[in-house]
């Protein structure tokens, strides 16, 4: 009773719950559960709380999931920092680029909800895990002072979908992380514009996407960026042909440093990898997935 007397707020939102999931009963868009309270939001908390941190070991620039017993070649530097092979014979015009999860399971089919099925809500807990990203690249050398840009749509992909869920994920980030007074973050979206259509990606080379993207990206505020650290938002990223392309026309338009942040990271698959036990049993070990 005292709990009660002491969080009247708490009670009416537990009998509003009730009272919704009774009458009007709905089901988890990712697990098919049924969801146990009132709300747009269409992802129970079991599915959001299953959205876990990646704890692979990571390339220090791109966070590619790196094979440690050589399936992919490595190199350290900087500090014992481990590069994959792509950053090491190409760096990438951004300093770091961060992502939360996998791109898989419950990641996938959250992120497939709110680009596919028009459900704006979804945006909520992933802009939180998103803000949780960029709390984290802070202790790789990112400022705390930013000027934040999704990255952007074409004209037409925008209006047939209704929304860049990109900016969509950055402003609840950005507003995640606004009641804390050490950032200043300054959402400058239309400063980069997407200025032709690009053909499909899937399927595509590593260097036919990045050829694919040239030219896609034109910096159309260059004031908004010169001299500025910029981190660029996006839902996912896969093999880096973007983030690089927008890296290249931000820091050609004159930002200081460019950061890349995402919700979700498409990892590689790999071989199995074996190791041997000291029985003498070769077991097998976990794989990167993705």
């Amino acid at each position: 009773m005292s709990r009660v007397l002491k969080s009247p707020g708490q009670l009416v939102r537990a009998v509003l719950d009730d009272l919704v999931t009774t009458f009007f009963p709905a089901d988890c868009r990712v697990c098919g559960g049924p969801l146990t309270g009132a709300g747009l939001f269409p992802i129970c908390n079991f599915c959001v709380d299953s959205l876990r941190q990646q704890t692979a070991e990571l390339c220090a620039l791109c966070g590619e999931a790196l094979d440690m017993d050589g399936l992919r070649f490595t190199q350290q530097m900087h500090g014992g920092q481990a590069f994959c092979s792509p950053c090491r014979m190409a760096p990438p015009e951004f300093e770091r680029a961060a992502a939360w999860g996998v791109y898989t399971d419950g990641m996938r089919d959250a992120i497939r909800i709110l680009k596919y099925e028009r459900v704006e809500a979804v945006a909520r807990p992933l802009g939180a895990l998103l803000a949780r990203v960029m709390e984290g690249m802070t202790s790789t050398g990112m400022a705390q002072d930013l000027v934040v840009i999704a990255v952007p749509l074409s004209p037409t992909k925008q209006r047939r979908r209704g929304y860049n869920q990109s900016v969509l994920l950055a402003d609840e980030a950005l507003r995640t992380l606004k009641t804390q007074a050490r950032w200043t973050l300054r959402p400058a979206h239309q400063a980069m514009i997407r200025v032709r259509e690009t053909e499909s990606q899937f399927g595509l080379s590593s260097t036919e996407r990045r050829r694919n993207l040239r030219g896609a990206f034109v910096v159309k505020d260059p004031a908004a960026i010169s001299g500025r650290e910029v981190l660029v938002v996006d839902d996912i990223y896969t093999t880096g042909a973007t983030a690089r392309e927008c890296a290249r026309v931000l820091r050609q338009a004159g930002a200081a440093k460019v950061w890349i942040a995402t919700v979700a990271r498409a990892q590689k698959e790999t071989v199995a990898r074996w190791s041997a036990a000291s029985d003498g049993i070769l077991r097998v070990e976990n794989a990167v997935v993705g």
